[in-house]
């Protein structure tokens, strides 16, 4: 996922680590803007305008509970996003900003989020939740003697990473930024001076340190199955220094620099789908065993006591299904709504925070690859 910056603040992609530092944030007031964007001219230009619009909805919320000096101070960063021409040539199909006292994160996500101003004690997480949670992301790493790249993508996009940030702890990325001294560092290229066998030392030891970096700063942080693309040659050198976990026996075995980003995506479809088809699958199947056991549930009732008791291991969720109503997440008792509303939220997406605060693993799948008639089932720990 290709990171531009203009004359703005930092933009970053979302991780794992960046969500747990943004609910961890609780000096309010806390502002959150969502909306979808567009990738593609001349749908975008649209886009500066809508959020604009999301501005002053946001400004009126932040006036009724703070001072005019403060609010402004707050607003600033919003402001500085709005002008910013390169940012706003270069969006996805989502976009969430976060701000709060000394606190500013502009996050592009490859898939739609509804339109949404929140001023509260802490951030509105759940849809940046939502976006992590889905199951089919992966990451693609394109290696050559002449560069690595790496991307990250799922069944319908897939956008470059700049690998060029250093702080991997954080996943935060930023062009033009170098490795910093000290840090996990990708050797972006690879010098191609030596023969023989010191050339051949020289490309082992130039994909040990792209395998090193890549596990520590983007496979291990994400957890994402990882796609080798390369030429045939380079796989069995590639993989026979890899210590990355995550890297997949299948891989797509041409030259990435020759491939569009479309036609990347198909193969690292091709390689991913089924997969991903075999994981859904296999997770069903031990739900319905651990169901007939007593040791899982669809029934939301049930599964919300459940999760508010720590027990629930696994929570499938079904992507796009929403249910109006409460959850007390002290007790899991829930109580019904007819239709969602500002003060009545949807109660998949409350499931799947508590699941994953006790320690939980939730997957958000759609409808199509796995049958889920209440929108949800889950396995216990006992």
């Amino acid at each position: 996922m290709k990171t531009m910056t203009g004359s703005g603040p930092e933009i970053t992609f979302l991780t794992s680590q960046m969500l747990m530092e943004i609910s961890g944030i609780e000096n309010g007031p806390c502002l959150s803007l969502y909306q979808p964007t567009s990738r593609r001219h001349p749908e975008n230009q649209e886009d500066p305008i809508r959020f604009r619009n999301l501005m002053k909805q946001l400004e009126a919320s932040l006036q009724r509970r703070s001072p005019s000096s403060e609010a402004k101070q707050l607003l600033e960063p919003f402001h500085v996003l709005a002008r910013d021409t390169e940012f706003w040539n270069h969006t996805l199909e989502g976009l969430a900003v976060l701000g709060a006292p000394g606190f500013f994160r502009a996050l592009r996500v490859s898939q739609p989020v509804d339109e949404l101003v929140v001023v509260a004690d802490s951030f509105h997480t759940k849809p940046l939740r939502r976006f992590l949670q889905t199951a089919d992301r992966y990451h693609v790493l394109g290696v050559s003697l002449q560069g690595v790249r790496l991307f990250e993508g799922n069944r319908r996009t897939l956008d470059e990473v700049d690998m060029t940030r250093s702080g991997h702890d954080t996943g935060a990325q930023t062009t033009g930024e170098t490795p910093a001294e000290g840090g996990v560092g990708i050797p972006l290229h690879h010098g191609t001076g030596g023969r023989g066998s010191e050339a051949d030392n020289e490309a082992d030891r130039y994909f040990r340190a792209v395998d090193r970096a890549v596990l520590e700063r983007f496979s291990r942080p994400s957890g994402l199955p990882l796609i080798l693309a390369a030429l045939p040659e380079h796989h069995h050198r590639f993989r026979a220094v890899s210590q990355n976990p995550f890297l997949l026996a299948e891989g797509i075995r041409l030259n990435p620099e020759s491939l569009s980003t479309d036609d990347l995506r198909d193969h690292a479809w091709e390689v991913i789908e089924p997969q991903y088809q075999a994981r859904v699958e296999s997770l069903h199947g031990e739900f319905e065993q651990a169901k007939a056991r007593g040791t899982g549930s669809d029934d939301l009732t049930e599964v919300a006591k459940a999760a508010a008791a720590g027990r629930v291991a696994m929570l499938m969720i079904e992507a796009g299904r929403e249910i109006a109503g409460r959850l007390d997440v002290e007790t899991g008792r829930v109580e019904k709504a007819e239709l969602r509303a500002p003060d009545v939220d949807d109660m998949l997406d409350d499931l799947g925070e508590l699941v994953t605060r006790m320690g939980g693993t939730v997957l958000v799948v759609p409808a199509e690859r796995v049958a889920l008639p209440s929108g949800l089932a889950a396995t216990y720990r006992y």
